[in-house]
């Protein structure tokens, strides 16, 4: 009899030691995701912020060239 409940615990112990192991692949998994993620979205920022400043040097040479061309009409 305690034999028979001994085997029944090793056999829940392992089944928890299992469920265990893929609970901690999987927070690996999660942690190098999340990373992965984080690095992405420090790019996409960057890029973001690239993007926005280049943007505002073309809007500022297309207001410079749209007064140069008032002024020509205006001259004219």
């Amino acid at each position: 009899m305690a034999e028979n409940i001994n085997a029944t615990f090793e056999r829940e112990l392992k089944r928890l030691e299992n469920r265990v192991d893929a609970l901690v692949r999987v927070c690996d998994q999660l942690q190098d995701e999340n990373r992965s993620l984080k690095q992405r979205q420090d790019t996409l920022t960057a890029e973001r912020a690239t993007l926005l400043q280049k943007n505002e040097q073309v809007r500022a040479r297309v207001e410079a060239m749209i007064g140069r061309l008032k002024a020509m009409e205006q001259g004219s």
